[in-house]
């Protein structure tokens, strides 16, 4: 036998090594299997008038296909007066979510990263972070406090100043920058902490080279953490243009309290989706859940493809 046949049969050999990473990374496996994978088969649904009968297999089974071709869902979707609007909602609210989302984080971790005091520091990133771990329920109910009409915080303010109290809640026209708000006060300490960490992995030489040819902060920042944080903030939009048609439910159905009157400025996607399952329209919320996933897939693959044309190295596939 050759040498090099016997060093591809050793290299093939299963070791103890792959015995412990496969025990590893088992736990993973089978929580996306049960998780990601077997929900899948729930796909079904979006293409037939959903009818429950007996356990959740046999009613699958048994419901009949909608419209006949099973395309009925997806035509009384598109036929949905309002879809025109959600549709405009959600993407309008992601595309200006996705910009902010980065460059305030971005913004803000270079900022406290030029900080002196390590403890200041801390402080900062503590601060920033705690909103991220709030539940939208807590949340609503806290923006209530500010802008109920009776008591909140807000129209006594407005009162006391000579005004006349406000209606929050029935007045369409603030809650576009309410909502953006709130996102961006929610998700900002998250980002920062993903983009400080980035900027703490980079290797203190450069800026040590930097410092003795007499470069500024300023030019340290443009030309040497810019550019080394770019693949962390490419793949950071990748995963958020992947999410365009999808929108933060809390945010958009328990803040604004499911008003009616804010219908044209909160609706999107998923609170439609929620409406038809609550109706018993499951096979319409089916339908729309699988246009998002498919649109989403769809859209990171197109944002992928267009970093690797620029940049082949920060694609993420």
């Amino acid at each position: 036998m050759s040498k090099k046949s016997t060093q591809k049969k050793a290299r093939t050999r299963w070791t103890k090594d792959d015995t412990e990473l496969a025990l590893l990374a088992l736990p993973t496996t089978v929580w996306y299997i049960l998780f990601s994978f077997l929900p899948m088969f729930g796909i079904i649904i979006a293409f037939k008038d959903f009818r429950i009968k007996g356990g959740f297999l046999s009613s699958i089974v048994n419901s009949s296909w909608a419209g006949g071709n099973g395309l009925k869902n997806f035509e009384s979707l598109f036929h949905f007066g309002d879809i025109g609007t959600i549709i405009r909602n959600t993407l309008l609210y992601n595309i200006v979510f996705i910009i902010l989302g980065i460059v305030i984080p971005v913004v803000l971790a270079l900022a406290i990263y030029q900080l002196h005091s390590r403890r200041a520091t801390k402080v900062y990133q503590t601060a920033l972070f705690m909103p991220y771990f709030l539940s939208w329920v807590v949340v609503a109910a806290i923006v209530f406090g500010f802008l109920s009409y009776d008591k909140g915080l807000l129209n006594q303010v407005v009162e006391q100043a000579g005004g006349e109290r406000i209606q929050w809640y029935m007045q369409p026209r603030y809650w576009p920058y309410l909502l953006t708000f709130m996102n961006v006060w929610k998700s900002l300490g998250y980002g920062m902490v993903v983009y400080l960490a980035a900027i703490v992995g980079i290797d203190s030489t450069y800026y040590e080279a930097a410092v003795i040819d007499g470069a500024s902060k300023w030019h340290q920042m443009k030309y040497i953490t810019l550019p080394l944080m770019k693949p962390v903030i490419i793949i950071m939009f990748i995963l958020s243009v992947g999410r365009i048609f999808y929108s933060d439910f809390g945010l958009f159905y328990q803040v604004p309290q499911a008003s009616n009157s804010l219908f044209d400025v909160t609706y999107t996607i998923d609170v439609y989706v929620y409406s038809m399952m609550k109706s018993g329209t499951t096979g319409m919320a089916s339908a729309a859940a699988f246009i998002q996933s498919t649109v989403g897939c769809l859209t990171i693959l197109a944002a992928n493809a267009v970093v690797k044309k620029i940049d082949p190295d920060s694609a993420m596939i």
